[in-house]
């Protein structure tokens, strides 16, 4: 999965100032051609994010133009009414791209139903910034896509598509001298994310010894003289290597704040040449509990349970996918919701069952409704954590009729779109589809 790092939007600020005063009264210049005035709530900002960096830079772009009196808001993608898009003069779409040329979650209806309409769009002047990682082969494919449909439909583009890889500091620099055109201001709002604390290393405990697979850690951190800072299962952290300042890791939050500690999962990455990750090396093996680990949380909104906190939850995910759902466990067991149902699925149980104890504790005490586990290398396989679904099939519409919500970690290749395929059987596609539209379906993968 690709993400980017709002901290490398930095290097753009510098550039957006010198900018500013040649920008500043274009709009206000009499044009032959000019548009017409913005009316209430013309400026629509749609953003289509998986892990909240389009999200980011949405509110970002929203703020910037209100600063030049303009009225705007962000809505995200899954809420943009089809009619209100046909009603609409203005609107800035920010879109990422998941995985090979896919639409985000939050966009997988409007990419299969809105634009499968021959909608009229011909009042709709649009911008478009696609976020992207030229590293794959369909490199900003949704973004792209969106923009061809736009245009198909009679849109008129504001300028050409500007394309984002990997956080490039110029793409987000033409952006915002974009912005700047259309707010007709230099006065744009701060940019900058948050600073990375100070952390250091707790405890730092092996949970797979004598697995077939890499090294599997659970590493709890704490701020070197600060507070703990507030976060909610379902967030993220940033994790800055010395080795390589310029692209921020993210892990899976694994604990909640009143534990006392940050907790992650990390699996030891290695190289072909056999060095270990940036991240993952440091986290690991590296950085002694003296050492101070560069790190930040970071929101993602759209793994959090918010109006999912009381409905019966059910969390699928293997490897380190379980720190986020662990989170979420945690949570709930300490608001005493214990309607609760984890599948879950890794190697050999001899080896690989990461918090055993914890977890049939939890069975055992009934805050934990159901386990289900896949063991993909034991005898009798393999058997991946679709399977463990496909094989409790009833249970998992009675779950649904109940007003469950489901939750997805773990790895986006193999066990998301078995998981994905796995629940359409089950429920039937224009169902899950209908839960992901509501927010009851969620996946946080990579």
């Amino acid at each position: 999965m690709m993400t980017i790092d709002p901290m490398r939007w930095g290097a753009a600020l510098a550039l957006l100032a010198a900018y500013g005063g040649m920008c500043a009264t274009l709009l206000r210049r009499p044009k032959a051609a000019s548009l017409p005035a913005p009316v209430e709530g013309d400026w629509l900002v749609v953003y289509a994010s998986q892990t909240g960096n389009a999200e980011y830079l949405a509110q970002q772009t929203a703020a910037t133009l209100a600063t030049g009196g303009l009225n705007a808001r962000a809505v995200c993608i899954s809420s943009l009414d089809p009619a209100a898009l046909t009603r609409a003069t203005r609107a800035l779409f920010i879109a990422s791209t998941y995985g090979e040329g896919d639409a985000p979650d939050s966009a997988a209806r409007f990419a299969g139903v809105t634009m499968a309409q021959d909608a009229d769009l011909s009042q709709l002047h649009y911008g478009v910034l696609a976020l992207g990682d030229s590293s794959y082969t369909n490199y900003c494919g949704f973004g792209r896509a969106l923009d061809a449909w736009l245009g198909a439909r009679g849109a008129t583009p504001l300028f050409e598509r500007i394309e984002v890889d990997r956080a490039s500091g110029e793409a987000i620099a033409n952006w915002q001298h974009q912005l700047s055109h259309l707010a007709g201001t230099s006065d744009a709002p701060d940019w900058e994310a948050p600073a990375y604390g100070h952390w250091r290393i707790l405890e730092r405990t092996l949970l797979n010894p004598g697995s077939a697979g890499a090294p599997l850690y659970r590493i709890a951190l704490a701020p070197r003289g600060e507070a703990l800072p507030d976060w909610e299962a379902g967030d993220l952290v940033q994790v800055c290597a010395p080795s390589d300042p310029d692209l921020p890791r993210e892990y899976s939050i694994a604990s909640v704040p009143s534990e006392g500690k940050l907790e992650l999962l990390v699996r030891l990455q290695r190289h072909e040449d056999g060095s270990a990750g940036a991240a993952s090396g440091l986290l690991c093996l590296d950085a002694t509990f003296d050492d101070t680990v560069a790190l930040r949380v970071r929101a993602h909104a759209r793994f959090r349970l918010g109006e999912n906190a009381a409905r019966p939850l059910i969390l699928i995910g293997n490897g380190t996918g379980l720190a986020g759902l662990r989170a979420h466990l945690k949570a709930r067991i300490d608001a005493d919701v214990v309607d609760n149902w984890l599948v879950f699925g890794e190697r050999n149980a001899a080896h690989d069952f990461l918090c055993r104890d914890e977890l049939q504790g939890w069975v055992a005490g009934g805050q934990l409704a159901r386990l289900d586990l896949a063991f993909s290398r034991d005898e009798g396989g393999p058997r991946y954590v679709q399977h463990a679904l496909a094989a409790q099939e009833e249970e998992l519409r009675a779950w649904i009729a109940r007003g469950a919500a489901v939750y997805v970690c773990g790895s986006l290749q193999g066990m998301a779109a078995g998981v994905h395929e796995a629940l359409a059987n089950a429920l039937g596609a224009q169902a899950l589809d209908e839960l992901a539209a509501a927010g009851r379906y969620r996946r946080d993968v990579y």
